[in-house]
């Protein structure tokens, strides 16, 4: 169940970001603590949220 509401967490993070496009930095930080999440929890973060952390952090201009 842990990892189900990961996803939907998730998911709640790219509606946002497709809403309110001037909080990426924010959006952007919430998506790493959840991926985190992922990672405490043992779990693999699945490729698609892996790219979309990089597209953030190069949009962003982030070191990674």
């Amino acid at each position: 169940m842990a990892f189900e509401n990961l996803k939907v967490r998730l998911l709640m993070i790219l509606d946002e970001a497709t809403h309110q496009p001037e909080d990426l930095h924010e959006l952007q930080e919430e998506l790493r603590e959840e991926i985190a999440g992922f990672r405490a929890q043992g779990l693999p973060v699945p490729d698609d949220i892996t790219r979309l952390e990089a597209r953030l952090e190069a949009a962003l201009n982030l070191p990674k």
